[in-house]
């Protein structure tokens, strides 16, 4: 079957025709790595079995053995069959093990104890081994840029317009900041993953038949997996486990949409003091050959569209009727397409922003177009702490005479007695900043080593 007979354009778009992200994304997100995650937790179970007496290590050894044969193809062709998928897997390996050890594989489990932890474990270990280190490379590139422009000035920019100067470096360091925070919470709640060993309804029934301290046989199995149970289970682990670490996701991929729309616009016609790296082969537009489009940041900003609403869904996943009902039993297979969307939209705005051109030509363009008038708030300010009652009100009338009158705020300033006589009180740096406004730029060289280091410390980068 090619690729291009698939539906998701996951599939025949964003993975199925990328070899890199297929050989990142595969042994985790891959519907053959879960049936791999789902025979990893049976082994657990099996080893614990032997380790309380109930088996025999000669069975487990046979249990390994059969790992090999086991494949998602054979798996759905046997589900296929009897329709139900864990049954299906337990079939699969009885086909290459004694009768003997047979009858210990999945004993005393039901399915979502075997799929709930195989899910846990498997989003666990992707988080720690992939996703992870892709995210530290985007924090590394955003530390980078914001320290090596950290003293190049821009406009900032509410409300959509110009505000007063800033430096590209410190508007990076926002970014730098939200996402290690971000990346922490992932951290943090891809630990607190839970997976059970509990029975039927949670209750440890079967368990209970044949093992002394079964709540303790479950923290045995899943110590073997790396995982750790919850306090309470039904027949599905604790919902909330989940939708708290795909939130963690979807709001840092809303940092990287608001990172790639703050780009897209800075790379506007009008505006460009940004640009994407653009291909010489590369086509912008079907129509107009001239045209250069910001279609990574887009691109970006769409998954974010595409995912975000998902996360409703595992909120609805939440409600489950008493200890389980099927409700989720769509829904929730879905939950791997927000994983691997994530990973590809910082997968591209990884590479995107590391290509980034930045054009400190056009930002003082931009910033000499608000020169003569971002003095304002300097000017209200000082005069206001030298004793002018309703400072800001002055000033506000003196801008808009001087653009009445085609001429800077400070030539206004300078022409008005009252202004002036207060001015003269001002220091030599204070009265440089309004014949200098490019340097009044506060803190955000500061603040930005200051983020910088703060995160690589944090975060443990280079």
């Amino acid at each position: 079957m090619s690729v291009f007979d698939t539906i998701s354009p996951l599939d025949y778009r964003y993975y199925g025709t990328n070899p890199a992200l297929i050989k990142e994304l595969k042994p985790y997100l891959s519907e053959e790595a879960l049936i791999q995650y789902l025979c990893k937790v049976e082994v657990a179970l099996v080893e614990t079995l032997a380790e309380e007496g109930i088996c025999t290590q000669k069975n487990v050894d046979e249990i390994k053995s059969a790992l090999q044969f086991i494949n998602a193809e054979d798996v759905y062709r046997e589900e296929q069959r009897i329709h139900h998928l864990m049954r299906a897997v337990v079939n699969c390996f009885g086909r290459h093990v004694s009768a003997e050890t047979k009858q210990f594989i999945h004993l005393t489990a039901t399915s979502n104890d075997i799929i709930c932890t195989a899910e846990a474990v498997r989003y666990q270990e992707f988080t720690q081994k992939i996703l992870l280190p892709k995210l530290l490379q985007l924090e590394q590139t955003l530390i980078f840029l914001a320290e090596k422009e950290k003293a190049t000035v821009q406009i900032g920019r509410t409300h959509g317009q110009h505000a007063v100067p800033m430096t590209f470096g410190f508007a990076m360091s926002e970014y730098v900041a939200r996402l290690g925070e971000r990346i922490h919470e992932i951290t943090e709640k891809a630990v607190f993953l839970r997976g059970q060993l509990s029975g039927a309804i949670g209750a440890y029934n079967a368990q209970s038949l044949i093992i002394k301290d079964p709540i303790d046989f479950e923290k045995k199995v899943l110590q073997r997996l790396g995982l750790k149970p919850a306090t309470h289970s039904t027949q599905i682990v604790v919902p909330e486990c989940m939708a708290d670490y795909v939130h963690s996701i979807i709001s840092t991929l809303g940092v990287c949409a608001n990172l790639a729309d703050d780009m897209r616009h800075l790379q506007r016609t009008e505006i460009g003091e940004v640009g994407e790296a653009f291909d010489a082969v590369q086509v912008g537009s079907s129509t107009m050959p001239q045209k250069k489009n910001p279609i990574n940041f887009e691109n970006v900003k769409s998954f974010y569209k595409t995912m975000m609403p998902r996360m409703i869904t595992l909120y609805l996943d939440q409600i489950s009727e008493h200890q389980r009902d099927l409700t989720n039993s769509a829904s929730s297979r879905f939950t791997i397409e927000i994983i691997a969307g994530f990973y590809i939209a910082v997968d591209r705005m990884t590479t995107t922003m590391q290509k980034l051109a930045v054009d400190k030509d056009m930002m003082q363009k931009n910033f000499n177009m608000s020169r003569d008038f971002i003095i304002a708030e300097p000017l209200y300010v000082l005069l206001a702490v030298h004793g002018m009652p309703d400072a800001h009100e002055t000033v506000r009338q003196l801008t808009m005479k001087a653009h009445a009158e085609g001429k800077s705020l400070l030539d206004a300033a300078k022409a008005d007695a009252t202004i002036a006589s207060i001015m003269v009180m001002f220091t030599e740096q204070q009265k440089n900043i309004l014949e200098h406004p490019e340097t009044y730029i506060g803190k955000s060289v500061e603040k930005t080593e200051h983020v910088c280091a703060y995160w690589r410390k944090e975060l443990g980068l280079r």
